[in-house]
């Protein structure tokens, strides 16, 4: 079975916390701080294996967490960075991140950043200065970004086959290439995309068997969207339609409706090249057949090849084998996704804006406020408010940070209570 869907929790390590140390050493009294920072958390990295075939592992395991940095010590000893943690996906993978961010991964050793690891805290040895020699204070690493990320499969083949259910694209795919797809006399005996090699003198091409679709697959009817993602990269597309359905419908109509559903679940299909296989000619009469195939052709135009097959018989497979490794462009669906090829992929492409400053003062009750913004839980985050150094350094930062003075416009007065980060405290400032 493709697995081809996987939702997984991924946790970046967290940032070691810095050093309050002070250098002790016999016949030297005045050692000073020499507290050391602590390393940066381990980033989670997602990484393109052309190994890897689906999503299957995914399934067995939700839960992935990077190890956190090391604490500084003293002797200006500074915390290791925490290790990367590697997560092999295969090529084709699209990746959506909690935050709204994603990655396409299509080109084995392509990598992406989806958890960044916490910052490390600073030293006690940071501290110091020329009116601040014997700081007693050092910060705390941050945790780790951490949340849920989806990996969606979409299959990186070249040519689609598409069509109604029960078409005959599985005989198809299995007559001209070596694939083993199920084949049955029954509708969607395909229920997930079948992968076949079309080998040629100078070249090969990759042809998938998309499950038969049905009237309102864009919508997600039957299974439509699930199918209809896997053509989403394919160069050209052949048009498998049987000439005799068991059901009696119109091939016409059972035309319209595929183009439809395909056109509608993204427009860049409708664009793209296409091949009319006419299947199952062997169960109508051969002059039937081909007035079908002049009809389509007169309707289609020049710029769709018609062609007559029968998996069963073989007739115009070996033409249709041709006509696929001439019409199919020779750039791959993975090289034209990913960009020109004389132009080298950086390992990383990113850009991060600095973290948000702003923050909003409100008053909760008689003496009570509350200071929300990420820069001052950030700030909290780091320190220990029980130290009477610290809780005055953060007094210090949040006056520079404006924060004071919005606090006093608002009617603060010294000694009300202040929640910041969910964290309450009374705030004295000098």
């Amino acid at each position: 079975m493709l697995y081809d869907k996987a939702r997984i929790y991924v946790q970046a390590g967290g940032g070691g916390d810095g050093c309050l140390s002070f250098r002790r050493e016999a016949h030297v009294p005045h050692g000073g701080p020499d507290g050391g920072d602590g390393g940066h958390g381990g980033d989670v990295v997602l990484v393109c294996d052309d190994s890897l075939r689906d999503l299957q592992s995914y399934k067995r395991r939700a839960h992935y967490k990077a190890k956190r940095a090391a604490h500084g010590e003293g002797a200006l000893r500074h915390g290791a960075d925490g290790p990367l943690l590697e997560i092999a996906v295969p090529p084709g993978t699209l990746v959506s991140s909690w935050d709204g961010s994603t990655h396409d991964l299509l080109v084995p050793g392509q990598r992406a950043v989806v958890a960044r690891g916490g910052a490390g805290g600073r030293g006690n040895k940071r501290f110091a200065t020329s009116t601040r020699q014997a700081p007693r204070l050092a910060e705390r690493g941050l945790p780790g970004e951490d949340g849920w990320i989806d990996l969606r499969l979409k299959l990186l083949a070249d040519v689609g086959l598409v069509g109604l259910p029960n078409a005959g694209k599985s005989s198809l795919l299995a007559r001209i290439t070596r694939a083993a797809p199920k084949v049955a006399a029954y509708p969607f005996t395909t229920l997930e995309p079948v992968l076949g090699t079309l080998e040629g003198a100078e070249r090969q091409l990759v042809i998938a068997d998309i499950p038969g679709l049905i009237e309102g697959a864009s919508d997600g009817a039957g299974l439509g969207h699930d199918f209809l993602a896997h053509v989403e990269r394919t160069r050209l597309l052949v048009h498998v339609l049987d000439l005799a359905p068991v059901d009696g419908s119109d091939p016409v109509d059972n035309h319209a409706t595929s183009e439809a559903e395909l056109r509608a679940h993204d427009p860049r299909l409708a664009a793209l090249p296409r091949l009319l296989a006419l299947s199952k000619s062997d169960l109508v009469a051969p002059e039937d057949a081909a007035r079908a195939a002049v009809a389509w052709r007169e309707r289609l135009g020049d710029q769709v090849p018609v062609l007559l097959t029968s998996s069963a018989t073989g007739e115009g497979l070996d033409a249709l084998a041709v006509a696929l490794l001439r019409s199919a462009p020779l750039q791959s669906s993975a090289a034209s996704a990913a960009g020109p090829a004389d132009v080298p992929l950086a390992e990383h492409r990113f850009f991060r804006p600095a973290a948000g400053k702003g923050f909003s003062v409100q008053r909760t009750g008689a003496g009570a406020f509350r200071v929300e913004g990420d820069g001052v839980a950030r700030l909290l985050a780091r320190h220990d408010l029980d130290n009477d150094e610290a809780l005055a350094h953060v007094e210090g930062r949040l006056r520079r940070m404006g924060v004071i003075g919005a606090l006093e416009a608002s009617g603060f007065q010294a000694g009300d209570d202040v929640e910041i980060a969910g964290v309450l405290f009374e705030l004295h400032p000098g």
